[in-house]
């Protein structure tokens, strides 16, 4: 991965000028465009790519939560993901949507790039070939409501679907609000996260990696993690649903669906999920997630560079927000670097990388590589638990490395209650040399909850006690009966040889009786 031959072109004043020369308006997110080039405006007279909250209510938003009423795993649902030309909003590039049930059943699915302006760059890695054979939103309108129809429409944020609803409309389609969640808010109210982008919500689930450029696997990892909140957080809907009309269309054009590049994601891809969200506002959280992608994935081209300038500056964001958002970007990175202690030259490397190709190498120009003999804490968490959930969660809320597999980076595995004993992988984990531990030894085994104090231990209360109590004090009892009966049989005439074998029991039972009964009373003061 090279991530310095993107230079510091983002941040570049003469740079950022010309692309906002060049950059196309009717995809902009400013308002005042529609005047000033004279473009036709909506129905509800808003202009093209106006931000959500402009718009007329396109979404009505439901919430899902623990103690709603109405079970969600036999609702069906629809993923969607849009890939757009704007930060926030803008025209749509890709749209995929894919159907499936609470109970985790899939349905369907339809993927496919949108016709635009070819010219046009864009951070999603879509050529210009793709956008010139790509079909017209128009033409994908039957496919598209037939996976809405009858469905809760769930995205990782609800103003991007709102933006394709908008854009629907233009084109003289009147639609009725469609029921929808945001995967983001749900999943802020369940797990504490550094972020919410899709792709760190997915680490905290399991899910497996993704290139986020993709709309399709973008919304296949959004349907995931809807799943895990009905089924395994056992998350409901607060009423029943109810589902408007929607238009019915005869099929359009052919899809045109985007592959994905194989690419094993590293240290950056995960130190990415571990980094604390922004606290800018929301085209600004929109360019610090798109830069979190484009890092993520190990793939930082010149294009991309070029892409996100652009964006940056068709949003309208100064010169100066870019690289405040840069600058508290790789402080962050570094910041989760060393929370462990450790820094690899695998760590080293790529975020000297980043933080020079973003125009903030200062900002790591004094890190180093430590040489300690340790490896960094690496946790692997197995099970499909709640709780186990939350351990993941959590791992990336303290800012240590969360592995997907087992290997020789490994430090912990931990495993829930659904793992059996026998599970390969806990063994394997010993031979490597790993800490392994029940889920509810983790807290404690990974720092983050105190170590029980030794010698403040509470004893237990032996619950025999009185019982023994009782058996010290007969035994003392019989032993004054024997006293007794050698009295009188020495006195009797009965001999000495029996006397003192009597004498011998009794004394016995005497001591051991009150042996005993003090050891209890010791005992019971302890316990008291």
């Amino acid at each position: 991965m090279d991530f310095a031959k993107a230079a510091v072109s983002v941040t570049h004043q003469g740079f950022l000028e010309r692309k906002k020369l060049r950059i196309n308006h009717k995809a902009s997110v400013l308002r005042n465009d529609c005047d000033d080039l004279r473009l036709p405006r909506d129905g509800y007279r808003n202009c093209p790519g106006e931000s959500a909250s402009t718009m007329a209510e396109l979404i009505e938003r439901l919430s899902l939560s623990p103690t709603g009423q109405v079970p969600a795993s036999g609702t069906e649902f629809t993923a969607i993901d849009v890939k757009t030309t704007g930060l926030h909003t803008g025209r749509a590039l890709e749209v995929a949507a894919i159907r499936f049930r609470g109970d985790g059943t899939f349905l369907g699915d339809f993927a496919t790039v949108v016709a635009a302006d070819a010219n046009r760059r864009n951070p999603h890695r879509i050529s210009a070939a793709e956008l010139a054979d790509a079909p017209a939103l128009g033409d994908i309108l039957s496919r598209f409501f037939e996976l809405c129809r009858g469905a809760v429409v769930v995205a990782h944020d609800l103003a991007s679907v709102e933006g394709l609803l908008s854009e629907i409309g233009q084109l003289g389609v009147r639609l009725p609000p469609l029921p929808g969640i945001s995967l983001k808010d749900t999943a802020r109210a369940v797990l504490p996260l550094p972020n919410y982008r899709l792709a760190t919500i997915a680490r905290a689930f399991g899910i497996d990696d993704f290139p986020g450029y993709l709309a399709e696997p973008a919304a296949r990892a959004c349907a995931q993690a809807m799943i895990a909140l009905v089924g395994t957080h056992g998350l409901r809907l607060a009423q029943p649903v109810r589902f408007p009309d929607l238009p019915r269309y005869t099929a359009g054009a052919a899809a045109l669906r985007r592959s994905a590049a194989g690419a094993e994601k590293g240290w950056m891809a995960e130190a990415v999920d571990r980094v604390s969200a922004g606290d800018g506002g929301p085209v600004a959280q929109a360019y610090l997630d798109l830069l979190a992608e484009a890092v993520g994935d190990q793939f930082l081209t010149d294009e991309e560079v070029s892409a996100l300038a652009g964006l940056a500056a068709g949003a309208g964001m100064p010169v100066a927000e870019v690289r405040r958002v840069h600058a508290g970007f790789v402080a962050e990175l570094r910041r989760v670097a060393e929370a462990d202690g450790v820094v690899t030259s695998t760590e080293y490397r790529e975020l000297r990388q980043v933080a020079e190709a973003l125009g903030v190498l200062e900002l790591a120009v004094d890190l180093k590589i430590t040489a300690n003999g340790h490896k960094p804490t690496r946790v692997l968490v197995l099970g499909a638990t709640a709780d186990a959930d939350q351990l993941r969660a959590r791992v990336l809320s303290e800012g240590l490395q969360l592995a997907k597999n087992l290997t020789g980076s490994v430090t912990h595995l931990v495993y829930d209650s659904g793992v059996r004993e026998s599970e390969p992988r806990l063994s394997r984990a010993l031979e490597l040399g790993a800490h392994v531990a029940r889920l509810d030894e983790a807290p404690v085994l990974l720092g983050f909850e105190p170590k029980p104090q030794a010698g403040i231990q509470t004893p237990r209360v032996a619950q025999a006690a009185p019982g023994k109590l009782t058996g010290g004090r007969a035994l003392i009892g019989v032993g004054l009966v024997l006293m007794v009966l050698t009295v009188a049989a020495m006195f009797g005439g009965a001999g000495l040889g029996p006397g003192i074998v009597l004498a011998v029991f009794a004394v016995g039972a005497l001591v051991g009786g009150w042996y005993l009964d003090e050891t209890k009373r010791a005992a019971a003061g302890l316990t008291g």
